[in-house]
C-alpha cells in the first residue's frame, strides 16, 4: 500500500469550509443517535466526521444501514493492509446457492469495498494510482466471482463444453479504463465475451450448442452485475464494443471474432482494442485470444495513419463538447484526460507492431516504457503522467461524492468546497487556477504530437473587407453604407447591403448579447459579406441577393446567445464560405442549420460535407455515436439519434445541391440511413422492455422474433428529405408465453409495449426536434388494428381481409429490421400474397377508382401548373399502374414480385416482355425527372407545382399509357 506524505490538511476540520462543516454536523448527530460511533478514539471520529461531510455517498450508506460503519472503521484502524478481494469474496460466495443471494451478496461486498475506497481516497491515505488499481482489483473480483459461480451452475444444469485444452471458459475482455487498470469510481464496465471454439454439450437428455451456452451465461452474468435490486447495483455493464455493436450477437467463438477483426474491424475499434484485457485469463485459451487481436491491432510496419485516425475522433470528441456544453469536462475537455490518452495511445498504435513492450492497457505503464524507448522525454513523461494524476485524483473525488459516473466540474459551492478540501487547496479559485495550468500543458503536448484539424489552405485576402468593417462597426446611415459599396457594381446591390446591414445591427441591438457575442459579431459579419458578395454567381440578382441575406441573417440571431458557434465561425474562414454557399443553393439547408446549430461543425471540413458515409457504412457510423453516450442515458440518446440523422441528411443534401449525388443515390442514401436509424431505436426499446419485464421465451439478443415492415417511400427505397416513415409491426413469439423478468407478463402486451417505446423514441420532441414522423395506418385493420401482430394473424389478415389498395401497399413492402430468417418468412407471406390470381376488370376499377380519389382530394395542380405528384400523368399515376401490373400478372410472371422500388418493377416487367422497352423507358425517364424535381422543390421550400409546359412530354406519355391500361378514353 503506498500512502501519501502529507495527510493531515485533509485529516483535520478546516473551520474556512463552512458548508462541509454544515453537513457534516447535520450527519454526525443522525450518526450517533443510531450508532456507538462517539465511543471511538477521537482520531477515528475525527475522520467519519469529515467523511460525512465530504460524501453523500458514505453518509446515505452509513446512515440507512449502520451495519457498513464497523468495516469501514477496520479499514480506517488500519489503512495500510492489504485489501484480499478475492479470497473474501470467494469465501462470502462459498455459502451461496442461488441467483438471488448472489445478487445480494455482490452488492454487499461492492458497496462495502467502495465505502472502504472512497474513505481512503477523500481523507488523502491512498495515491490516485493505487485507488485506480483497487477500484479496478475490486471489478475484476466481482465479475469474475460471479462469473465462477454462474459458470459451476450452468455446468451442473447443462454439462461442460469442451475444447482442445479441456472444459471451455467464456472469455471476458474488459475494455476501457477496466482494461488497463485505472478504472474511474463510479464507472459503467465495457465488456465483450468470447469462447474458444464451436460445438455441442451433451448431457443426456439433449444436445446444447456451445453457442447457446455461453450466450445464455452471458446474459446470466451481465443480469447478475448490472440489475439493480433493493441492494443497488454492483457495476452498469455496457456490451457496444463487441463487434456489431447492439446488432451483434452476445457472444462469439474465437474463429469468428478472428474473422470479424480481419475483415471489419474499424480504425476505432483498433483503438479501443489497445486497452484490451482478458479479465479470466488463467485459461490456456486466454493466450490463443490474445494471438487473435494483437495482428489487428498492431501493425508490424509503422502506421503513421494512426494519427489521422486519433486526429478525426478528438474532432468528434470536440464537437460533442460544444454540442453539449462540457467545456468544464476534465475527461472531454481541451487538455483533459482524453487527451493524454490519445497521446499515449497514438504512439501505441504507431509503433507497437515493433516496440513490444508498448502492447499493454496501462497509460502509466506507457509513458514510462515511451521514455525507456526514447519516445518521450523523461521530463516530458513525468509531466503527463502528473497532470493525468492530478486529473483522474479530481475526477474520483467528483465521483466519490455522490457516487455518480460524471466528470463535470461542480456547479454548487458545497462540492466546490469538498473538492478544494480534498484537493488541499484554499479555496475554489486556486483548485481551477491548478487545473488549468495542468490542461493548458496537457493540451500543448497534444497539439504538439495530434493536432486539431488542418484547415482548408487560407483563401486570399478579401479585397473589400475593410468597406464591410467599417458598414458593420460605424454608426452610418443607409446612404453612406451604400456609398462604401459603390464598387461593387450596380447600385441596388450596394443599397440592398446597405439596408440589411442596418436592419441587422438593429435586431441585434434588441436582443441584447453578450459582449464576447458582440466581439464575435464585429469580426465575424464583415468575413460573412464579403464572401456573400464574392460569390462567382452571375444569376445572384437582387432578389436573390435580398433572400441570401435574410437566410444568413436569421441563421446569426439564432446563435447569438450561443457563442461558441458564432466564434466557430469567426475561426474558419472555410467554414463561413460554406455556409454562404448553401444558404445561397438551399433554404431548407439555411432552416435546418437555424434550427439545429450543432450542423454548423460540419462546415469545417468540406471534403467530410460533400463526400456522404458510404451506404453501408451507417449503422457503424451511428453505434459510434452512441458509443459516447452512457447506455443509460436515454435523454441524450434521443439526442444523438436526432442530431446524426440531421447530420447525415446536411450531408447528403449538400452533395445533391452540388450535383455530387444523382436522385437514386440520395434516396439510397436516406434509405439506408433510415433503416440504420430503426434498428439503433429497436435495440434500445428493447433493452428497456428487457430490463423492466425481461423477454419472451426463447428470444435472444440476436433473435427478438420481432420484425419491421418498411411500405411506401420506405420500403420503395425512395425516401426524401422530408418523408415520414411508414412502418408495421410483426412478431412470431408464442402470444401466450411469458416473459423471463421480475415483473413477467404476457409476450403479446410485451411486443405491444415494446411497439409503443418505439414510437415513442421516434416520435418525442426534444430539443433537436423529432427524429421521423411515424405512419401506422397500413397495419392490418388501420388505425383500429393492434400496434403489433403475429405474423401469423398478418398473413391470416392479407389472405382473408386486406383491400386491394392494401395489397398495392404490400407491392412497396420490404422487411427493414428481422433476422434473416424472419425476415425470408415474412417476403414468402408477401410473395404468396402478391402472386395470388385477381379478376383483371375487377382491379383495374379498384386502382382506377383509388387513384381518382387520390387526384380529386389531393392534387394542387391547373391549367398552368402541374403537381409533379398527384397530377394526371404524374408521379403517382406511374406508382399506381405499377402496382396494377405486378398485381395482375405476379400469379404468372412472380419474378415481378421480387422487388419493392418502382425503378426493378418496371426493369422486371420490362424484362418479362409485359411491357414495351419504349414504354418502360418513358415512364423510368418520367418518373426519375419527377423525383428529382420534387427533391429539389424540398430543398427549396417549394410546393410540388411546376410549369407544366416544362413536363408537357412526361406527362402526356404517362397519360396514353395510363388510358390505354385503364381503358379510359
Amino acid at each position: 500500500m503506498i500512502i501519501q506524505d502529507n495527510i493531515n490538511s485533509v485529516a483535520i476540520m478546516n473551520t474556512s469550509y463552512t458548508l462541509v462543516n454544515k453537513a457534516t454536523e447535520k450527519n454526525w448527530q443522525q450518526l450517533c443517535q443510531i450508532s456507538s460511533i462517539d465511543q471511538q478514539p477521537e482520531q477515528i471520529k475525527q475522520q467519519i466526521q469529515l467523511l460525512l461531510g465530504l460524501s453523500d455517498f458514505i453518509a446515505d450508506s452509513l446512515l440507512s444501514d449502520v451495519n457498513n460503519l464497523l468495516p469501514l472503521i477496520n479499514v480506517l484502524e488500519n489503512p495500510t493492509q492489504p485489501f484480499e478481494y478475492t479470497k473474501w469474496l470467494s469465501a462470502k460466495l462459498e455459502s451461496v446457492t442461488s441467483e438471488a443471494e448472489l445478487l445480494n451478496c455482490l452488492r454487499v461486498f461492492r458497496k462495502q469495498q467502495m465505502l472502504a475506497i472512497a474513505a481512503l481516497d477523500l481523507l488523502n491515505l491512498q495515491t490516485i494510482e493505487y485507488s485506480l488499481s483497487l477500484t479496478s482489483e475490486l471489478a475484476d473480483t466481482l465479475i469474475n466471482g460471479a462469473y465462477s459461480w454462474l459458470y459451476t451452475n450452468f455446468c451442473e444444469r447443462y454439462g461442460t463444453p469442451m475444447g482442445e485444452f479441456g472444459p471451455q471458459p467464456l472469455l471476458i475482455l474488459g475494455m476501457g479504463k477496466l482494461g488497463g487498470k485505472e478504472l474511474n469510481y463510479s464507472s459503467d464496465i465495457d465488456l465483450i465475451f468470447c469462447y474458444p471454439s464451436k460445438g455441442e454439450i451433451e448431457n443426456g437428455k439433449k444436445t446444447l450448442e456451445h453457442q447457446q451456452f455461453f450466450s445464455r451465461l452471458a446474459q446470466r452474468l451481465i443480469h447478475a452485475l448490472n440489475h439493480t435490486n433493493y441492494q443497488g447495483q454492483v457495476f452498469r455493464v455496457d456490451m457496444r464494443l463487441r463487434p456489431l455493436g447492439e446488432s451483434g450477437p452476445l457472444v462469439m467463438h474465437m474463429a469468428a471474432f478472428e474473422d470479424y477483426y480481419q475483415e471489419q474491424g474499424r480504425e476505432w475499434e483498433r483503438y479501443a482494442m489497445v486497452k484490451a484485457r482478458i479479465l479470466n485469463d488463467s485459461s490456456p485459451y486466454a493466450e490463443e485470444l490474445y494471438d487473435v487481436l494483437k495482428p489487428f491491432v498492431y501493425r508490424r510496419y509503422l502506421d503513421y495513419s494512426a494519427i489521422d485516425s486519433l486526429r478525426d475522433m478528438k474532432s468528434l470528441i470536440n464537437q460533442e463538447v460544444r454540442r453539449r456544453g462540457l467545456t468544464n469536462n476534465i475527461k472531454l475537455g481541451s487538455g483533459g484526460i482524453r487527451e493524454v490518452e490519445f497521446i499515449a495511445q497514438s504512439f501505441q498504435l504507431i509503433k507497437g507492431g515493433r516496440e513490444r513492450q508498448l502492447q499493454h492497457p496501462n497509460l502509466i505503464y506507457i509513458l514510462k516504457q515511451l521514455t525507456e524507448l526514447d519516445l518521450l522525454p523523461e521530463e516530458e513523461s513525468q509531466h503527463l503522467t502528473q497532470s493525468y494524476l492530478f486529473l483522474r485524483k479530481v475526477e474520483h473525488c467528483l465521483q466519490q461524492f455522490a457516487d455518480k459516473q460524471t466528470q463535470v466540474l461542480p456547479d454548487n459551492p458545497l462540492d466546490e468546497e469538498r473538492l478544494s478540501l480534498v484537493m488541499e487547496c484554499d479555496n475554489y479559485q486556486q483548485l481551477k487556477e491548478m487545473l488549468n495550468q495542468h490542461c493548458e500543458w496537457i493540451n500543448q503536448q497534444f497539439q504538439m504530437l495530434i493536432g486539431d484539424n488542418p484547415n482548408e489552405t487560407d483563401d486570399e485576402e478579401l479585397t473589400h473587407l475593410s468597406g464591410f468593417l467599417d458598414a458593420w462597426k460605424l454608426d452610418l446611415s443607409v446612404e453612406e453604407i451604400t456609398d462604401l459599396f459603390d464598387h461593387l457594381g450596380t447600385n441596388e446591390t450596394a443599397s440592398l447591403l446597405a439596408k440589411h446591414i442596418k436592419e441587422l445591427k438593429s435586431q441585434v441591438e434588441k436582443k441584447h448579447p453578450s459582449q464576447k457575442a458582440l466581439v464575435a459579431l464585429n469580426t465575424l459579419v464583415p468575413q460573412l459579406l464579403a464572401n456573400i458578395v464574392a460569390l462567382d454567381e452571375s444569376s445572384l440578382d437582387g432578389t436573390e441577393l435580398s433572400v441570401l441575406l435574410e437566410r444568413i441573417t436569421y441563421i446569426l440571431l439564432t446563435v447569438l446567445r450561443r457563442t461558441t458557434y458564432l466564434q466557430l465561425l469567426v475561426e474558419n474562414q472555410g467554414a463561413q464560405q460554406q455556409l454562404v454557399r448553401l444558404c445561397h443553393a438551399s433554404p431548407w439547408i439555411a432552416e435546418q442549420i437555424a434550427k439545429y446549430p450543432i450542423l454548423l461543425d460540419e462546415l469545417l471540413n468540406p471534403q467530410l460535407l460533400y463526400n456522404p458515409t458510404k451506404l453501408q457504412d451507417y449503422p457503424d457510423e451511428l453505434r459510434q455515436s452512441l458509443l459516447r453516450v452512457e447506455p443509460d442515458d436515454l435523454e441524450l440518446q434521443m439526442e444523438t439519434l436526432r442530431q446524426f440523422k440531421q447530420i447525415q441528411h446536411l450531408k447528403v443534401a449538400a452533395a445533391d445541391v452540388t450535383g455530387v449525388l444523382p436522385i437514386m443515390k440520395v434516396s439510397d442514401h436516406l434509405t439506408y440511413l433510415a433503416e440504420a436509424i430503426i434498428t439503433e431505436v429497436v435495440n434500445m426499446a428493447w433493452e428497456h422492455m428487457k430490463q423492466k419485464y425481461g423477454v419472451p421465451q426463447g428470444c435472444t439478443e440476436e433473435d427478438k422474433k420481432f420484425a419491421v415492415i418498411g411500405y411506401g417511400k420506405l420500403g420503395g427505397i425512395e425516401l426524401g428529405y422530408g418523408s415520414d416513415l411508414d412502418l408495421v409491426f410483426v412478431h412470431e413469439c408464442d402470444s401466450q408465453s411469458i416473459t423471463d423478468g421480475t415483473k413477467s407478463i404476457e409476450a403479446n402486451q410485451f411486443y405491444t409495449k415494446l411497439a409503443q417505446r418505439i414510437m415513442h423514441l421516434f416520435m418525442t420532441k426534444t430539443p433537436s426536434g423529432q427524429l421521423y414522423e411515424i405512419d401506422m395506418r397500413l397495419r392490418p385493420s388501420g388505425n383500429a388494428g393492434l400496434l403489433v401482430c403475429h405474423v401469423n394473424g398478418f398473413e391470416q389478415y392479407q389472405q382473408e381481409e386486406a383491400w386491394t389498395w392494401e395489397h398495392q401497399a404490400l407491392v412497396r413492402a420490404r422487411v427493414v429490421y428481422a433476422t434473416p430468417i424472419f425476415s425470408k418468412h415474412i417476403e414468402t407471406i408477401r410473395r404468396n400474397i402478391l402472386c395470388r390470381h385477381r379478376e383483371e376488370n375487377t382491379l383495374q376499377q379498384d386502382v382506377s377508382q383509388m387513384r381518382h380519389k387520390m387526384r380529386e382530394h389531393l392534387n394542387k395542380g391547373d391549367k398552368d401548373w402541374l403537381d409533379v405528384k398527384q397530377d394526371a400523368g404524374a408521379m403517382a399515376d406511374i406508382e399506381f399502374l405499377v402496382q396494377f401490373w405486378v398485381l395482375n400478372n405476379a400469379k404468372s410472371l412472380p419474378e415481378i414480385a421480387d422487388w419493392s422500388d418502382n425503378v426493378r418493377l418496371l426493369e422486371s416487367l420490362c424484362k418479362a416482355n409485359y411491357i414495351s422497352a419504349a414504354h418502360k423507358q418513358q415512364l423510368l425517364d418520367a418518373y426519375l425527372d419527377y423525383r428529382n424535381r420534387s427533391h429539389r422543390l424540398t430543398l427549396l421550400k417549394k410546393d410540388n407545382l411546376v410549369d407544366k409546359s416544362q413536363y408537357s412530354e412526361h406527362q402526356h406519355n404517362v397519360k396514353q399509357i395510363w388510358d390505354a391500361t385503364f381503358q379510359q378514353e
